[in-house]
């Protein structure tokens, strides 16, 4: 059975088992630049028009059985694949709720059709899943107390390593010359660094209390959100070392580095705002530039390529914020599914 659109919502789901198929339906052709917006409750995305900034598709993500899909959370993008990691459960109040021996999905679609290629069942709870950044392998974190990394040929989907790194790892990135992917382990307090070529870990990085995600840089560095040490730990990818810690005071939902504006954004969900930091070059550290309101339960940030425009996903309020960096101020507010959680770019 094919994928049907009805009332705007395309099903990406057939009754078809999902593991062995590669559909080519439904017929749509998002041909244009977008912004593709998980909503963890519907297991929907959303697709956002950057020229417009109106959603102008709704994708569905709900199957049934084996296929069902619940509380999809972090998306990449990669050529014209999209993989989505899927949890299973809500992680909108903060990362501490994960939970060893719950199983995950890895789930690639195709992101002009909106047709579903790949749904793998997994055998622990992944925060993300993530394209490698020449493209060749997905790579998946497995949230256990033995925690692993699964590396997946992208094209073939047959699982090519495993790899041990520390105790429940949530979200796991690359570092921007792709020759690192950095892990965070929220029970060890640490983040595994691996090398991206012998899939081998070459360190072990103390950081704060809980961290979430290691997340990248432009500028050589990581930026890894601790939530409950509510601090972000600047790691050096040259040397693995930890060169600032910055003292929030807020629980931090992520950390986003616009290279463009040499500012550093951490969203804050809680109190529904985003702070930003400016580089100081005398001092050679971070420093707080400011903070403004976007929506409740603000979470995910990415930039435009220009570094001129931000999108940020609103949990609780279920919306994104559209952001003019310049005077950090919210241009739209766009309305979207509920609890819209990863957010990707497409040009």
């Amino acid at each position: 059975m094919l994928g049907v659109l009805i009332l705007g919502t395309v099903s990406l789901f057939s009754c078809s088992k999902m593991d062995d198929m590669n559909m080519s339906d439904p017929k749509l052709n998002i041909n244009y630049p977008a912004a593709y917006v998980v909503n963890g409750q519907d297991g929907t995305i959303s697709v956002i028009k950057l020229e417009t900034n109106e959603v102008t598709e709704t994708l569905s993500l709900m199957g049934s059985g084996n296929d069902m899909i619940m509380w999809p959370h972090h998306i990449s993008l990669h050529s014209n694949h999209l993989a989505i990691g899927v949890p299973g459960m809500d992680f909108s109040a903060g990362h501490t709720a994960g939970m060893g021996g719950m199983t995950g999905k890895l789930l690639v679609i195709d992101p002009a059709s909106g047709a579903t290629v790949k749904n793998i069942s997994l055998p622990m709870m992944n925060h993300n899943t993530i394209y490698s950044p020449n493209g060749s392998e997905i790579w998946v974190p497995q949230m256990d107390i033995n925690g692993k990394v699964l590396v997946y040929d992208a094209l073939t989907y047959a699982l090519k390593s495993t790899i041990a790194v520390g105790m429940m790892p949530a979200e796991l990135t690359f570092s921007s010359d792709g020759t690192k992917a950095y892990i965070a382990n929220g029970d060890d307090n640490t983040v595994s660094v691996i090398n991206t070529a012998t899939k081998q870990v070459t360190a072990t990085v103390a950081v704060g209390k809980n961290p979430v995600g290691a997340w990248t840089g432009t500028d050589a560095r990581m930026y890894v959100d601790n939530e409950d040490g509510q601090s972000i730990s600047v790691i050096n990818v040259a040397t693995d070392a930890v060169g600032q810690t910055i003292d929030l005071g807020f629980m931090p939902g992520i950390a986003s580095h616009n290279g463009n504006k040499k500012e550093l954004w951490v969203s804050d969900p809680v109190n529904a705002k985003v702070h930003y930091w400016t580089w100081d070059q005398t001092k050679m550290m971070w420093v707080h530039g400011g903070v403004f309101t976007t929506g409740a339960g603000a979470h995910a940030i990415t930039f435009t390529a220009d570094g001129n425009t931000a999108y940020v996903t609103n949990q609780t309020a279920n919306t994104v914020s559209v952001v003019n960096v310049s005077n950090h101020t919210v241009s739209k507010t766009i309305n979207v599914g509920r609890k819209p959680n990863g957010l990707v770019l497409k040009i």
